[in-house]
This record gives structure tokens, C-alpha cells and sequence, in this order.
């Protein structure tokens, strides 16, 4: 059992068959704003990220590389961990699968899974398709392709086999006893009602390539590609060490976060080979939906495939990652549109977020002499907007729980929504001629309130938030939660304030 202040959120690993898009920077964007938002709040986090680097799909692309698998891993693996520093991830820890601790891992839980009569020597004879990595029944079939539109193939081999039909009634005792094991919740309704209809065995070596973790005492056996990926949440905490200081704390998950099309194996085959070894199953498994593109589906053929380097160079850093993370309710599918990107930069980040700082600032700057002003007795409206600052935390934290990052985001800019009203209706430009005292105390409660919004919004927007603090002269031990709220820290009048600059620019598209 983890620890009771510990935090464990993984991304899937990525397969290095390609390069990283859109898809697995939305992911592990996610993941990172989470395991910020953990570690703001005074949690012991671990947030691991990593590549899937064996299995056949990896040696084609090799072969057509001209390059040798473990070569090529080496060169596409950088790939996403440039996409980390990129983006301005956060995570604690990158796994490899051919790393020396992962396949002591692997080979380590399938021989705990044998010797606990899980699994059996036999033959496969059925679909499977290389591009999934997956195993499909002729039932699944759709127009002679896996569901997923990806070609199959007819494969005889001899083959190991886990016994997961046994799994059904424990999966589904699982399910019944934690309803919010999957999230969202069609998905889980989706792994149901899959579990239900009943469970084929499943197929866990092949015999008909090389690359990957050899089966412990039949090296003619490479070991499924998917038995050896989903054991990286443990091998990075140095399993089968079960006692070492990292799985004590950290097992079990607190969230394995997902693409919707690898839920099958997160939330039924996962939680099945944990339990045949004698773990515990992670706490929940989240499955996000699909981006498209301009509402095409996006694809390498359409040419439409959108880098997330691009993003960060035409947009901005932050703004990337504020759009993905507020545009679409996590959990569904979503469409990038160029129009709503620049709209939500403009109106939202330029228009009602940086104008709030910049305008209450620069009057600071030129009413207080550039110092945090002393407040006088706070009036009834100072008072409403302070609460709804001090508020904002509790109402994110129940939003992060269930990974609804966009809900968090609204709870945000509700308040800069009532934080601009407020300067609209104080009008302190005015105050300040015939009542100088409430011109100071409408400015702190201003400056106050964009202290918190700083704050809350590190998580989704470090390098903004960042500046917006620095502002403020906000000391850096003072920049996590518990600055925050009324029985948190305040900014102290007198404190000299740097000269205000623009924080989100408006986006200008340069000219062709």
C-alpha cells in the first residue's frame, strides 16, 4: 500500500515506430499539469514518462530504417525526450524497455505469474495485427481489419498462454467494488460490459521475431509486447523489489493516464496480470479522447499529422499548452482549430488574463509608487472577491481528482472573469483623486487576487505564472498552495514591485 501523502500518475510509453505528435504531447501534458498540481498541494509525487521500444512493429520499422532495433530506439527515444524539455514536462523518472531494469522486471512478474499456474504452453492460431500490437477474434473483424482500421494477418505459432478467461469474475468483482477504477465513465461502462461477455485466454510470446524480452527458460519465446510494456510502471519503481523504498511508497498507481485506444489492455489484461502475480491493481485508469485536425481525421497520408514543436513555435510555450488543456472537456475527442487557437490566446490569455495583471500593475507602478499598497478596512466587495480567490483552490482540487483539467482551468478564469468586473466597477483611476485609501485597498485586493490566479495556474502555465509572480515579487518559497487562501501568505505592503511588462501577448500571424 503507497504512501498516504504519495502521488503515482503515469503516461503510457510511447512507441518509437515514429516520431512524437500531438497525441503524445496531449497526454503527457496532462500527466504533467496533474503531477504539478499534486506537488503545489504538498504531495510526494512521482510522475513517470518513457518509450516501448520492442516488439515486431519496432523491428520492421528498424529493418526499414537500415538500422540495427537497439540503434534506432537509441535515436528515436531522444526524440521524445526533446519532446519533454519542448513542452516543460516535469517527470521524475524516464523508463526504456531496454533498459537492464525494466527486462529484470518483465521476465521477473511473468515468472511470478507462472509459478502461480497462470500460464501454459500452447498454440496460437488467429488474427493479429502488427500495427496494434494486438490480438483480435474474427468477430472483432470489420471489413477483414482489426476495429482500429489496421490490417491482420493469420498467424500459427507456438505459443505461451495467460489464463485470463479465470480473470472474469475477479475483474468484475474489481469494477463493482471501485466504480471509478476507469474514468470517464462511458469508458468504464465500455470495459464492463467487454468483461462480461466473457474472456478468451490470452496469447503472451511470439516465436516468429526477435526483438524483445526473452521468456525466462525459453529463449525461442519472446515474451508479448504488451506483457512486457504495461510492466514499466513497476520496473520503474524496482520491482520486483517490493520492498525497496520507491514501490513501498508508490505502488499501487494513483493513475495510469491513456489514449481511449489502449484501454482494453489498462483496464482488463493490467489489472488480470497484477493480480495472477499477487499486486494490487493501480487506483485508476483514465482514457482521453482523439484529436483531429480543422475536423479531418488526421493522418500521415492526409499530410494533416500536427507537430507539437510547431505549436510551441507558432504560439508560444504556455499558450500551447493552455489551449490543449482548455479547449477540449478531457476525456472526449477534440478538434485542433487554428481560429480557436488564436481566439483563446487573444480573448482569453491577452484580453482577460493579461490585462488583469497589466492593467492593475501599471497602476500600482503609477498610483503606489511602484510598491504592494497597504490596504485599509476591506468593504463588502473587496471581501466577495477574496473569497472567490480563496475558494478557487477547493473546487480545482475536486476537478484534479477526476482529471477534469478543463473544469479546473473554468473555475480560473471565473475568477479573473469577476477579478476584471471588480476593476470596472471600483474604477480605482477614479478613486484615487478623491479617496486615495480605497484607491490602495482596491489595488491590493486586485494584486492579492492575481497572487492566487499565479499560483493556481502553475500547473498548466509554469513559465507565465512564473513571470506573473515575479511581478509580484512573490518570494519563491511562497509559490505553492499553502500561500494561499486566508490563513495563507499575503503580499506585504511596501514591497518594491519590478516595472510591469506584458506577460501574453496578442497573436499576430507574421505575413506569408
Amino acid at each position: 500500500m503507497s504512501a498516504p501523502d504519495a502521488f503515482y500518475i503515469t503516461t503510457p510509453i510511447y512507441y518509437v515506430n515514429d516520431v512524437p505528435h500531438i497525441g503524445h504531447a496531449y497526454t503527457t501534458l496532462a500527466c504533467d499539469a496533474i503531477a504539478r498540481f499534486m506537488r503545489l498541494d504538498g504531495r510526494r509525487v512521482h510522475f513517470l514518462t518513457g518509450t516501448d521500444e520492442h516488439g515486431q512493429k519496432v523491428e520492421k520499422a528498424a529493418r526499414e530504417a537500415g538500422m540495427d532495433p537497439k540503434a534506432f530506439t537509441d535515436r528515436v527515444s531522444e526524440r521524445f525526450r526533446e519532446l519533454v524539455r519542448v513542452m516543460d514536462y516535469s517527470p521524475d523518472d524516464f523508463i526504456r524497455t531496454t533498459e537492464d531494469r525494466h527486462v529484470r522486471a518483465v521476465q521477473a512478474l511473468w515468472t511470478r505469474m507462472a509459478e502461480n499456474g497462470w500460464i501454459y504452453l500452447g498454440k496460437y492460431a488467429g488474427w493479429y495485427s502488427v500495427r496494434d500490437e494486438a490480438y483480435y477474434a474474427e468477430s472483432e473483424l470489420v471489413d477483414g481489419r482489426a476495429p482500429t482500421g489496421a490490417p491482420v494477418e493469420w498467424v500459427e505459432e507456438p505459443s505461451y498462454f495467460f489464463r485470463l478467461s479465470a480473470f472474469r469474475d475477479r475483474l468484475l468483482r474489481l469494477y463493482a467494488e471501485r466504480p471509478d477504477f476507469v474514468g470517464p465513465a462511458t469508458r468504464f461502462n465500455e470495459v464492463v460490459s467487454f468483461v462480461r461477455q466473457g474472456l478468451q485466454d490470452l496469447s503472451i510470446s511470439r516465436t516468429t521475431f526477435r526483438w524483445g524480452v526473452p521468456v525466462p527458460g525459453d529463449p525461442d519465446h519472446v515474451i508479448y509486447v504488451w506483457v512486457d510494456a504495461l510492466t514499466n510502471y513497476i520496473s520503474a519503481l524496482g520491482y520486483p523489489d517490493v520492498d525497496g523504498e520507491l514501490f513501498r511508497t508508490f505502488w499501487p498507481a494513483d493513475v495510469h493516464v491513456i489514449g481511449k485506444d489502449i484501454l482494453r489492455f489498462h483496464a482488463v489484461y493490467w489489472p488480470a496480470f497484477l493480480l495472477a502475480a499477487d499486486l494490487e491493481p493501480p487506483r485508476r485508469v483514465f482514457a482521453h479522447g482523439w484529436w483531429t485536425n480543422e475536423g479531418q481525421k488526421i493522418s500521415k497520408s492526409l499530410g494533416n499529422v500536427i507537430d507539437p514543436h510547431a505549436l510551441v513555435r507558432r504560439y508560444g510555450l504556455d499558450q500551447t499548452r493552455y489551449y490543449l488543456l482548455r479547449e477540449v472537456p478531457f476525456g472526449q475527442d477534440g478538434d485542433f482549430r487554428h481560429e480557436s487557437m488564436v481566439r483563446r490566446i487573444n480573448h482569453e490569455l491577452a484580453n482577460d488574463y493579461g490585462n488583469l495583471v497589466q492593467r492593475v500593475l501599471t497602476m500600482i507602478r503609477r498610483y503606489c509608487d511602484g510598491r504592494v499598497p497597504a490596504p485599509g478596512e476591506l468593504a463588502a466587495d473587496d471581501e466577495a472577491l477574496l473569497a472567490r480567490a480563496h475558494g478557487c483552490l477547493d473546487a480545482m482540487r475536486r476537478h484534479m481528482r477526476e482529471q477534469a483539467l478543463h473544469r479546473a482551468l473554468d473555475e480560473v478564469f471565473e475568477v479573473i472573469g469577476e477579478a476584471n468586473r471588480y476593476v470596472d466597477a471600483q474604477a480605482p483611476w477614479t478613486l484615487r483623486r478623491r479617496d486615495p485609501k480605497r484607491a490602495a485597498t482596491v489595488l491590493w485586493t486586485l494584486a492579492e487576487t492575481i497572487r492566487h490566479l499565479a499560483i493556481l495556474t502553475r500547473p498548466f502555465m509554469p513559465a507565465s505564472s512564473a513571470r506573473i509572480l515575479d511581478l509580484l515579487a512573490v518570494p519563491a518559497a511562497e509559490r505553492d498552495f499553502r500561500a494561499l487562501g486566508p490563513g495563507g501568505r499575503t503580499l506585504r505592503p511596501g514591497t518594491a514591485l519590478p516595472e510591469p511588462t506584458p506577460v501574453f501577448p496578442r497573436h499576430r500571424e507574421e505575413p506569408a
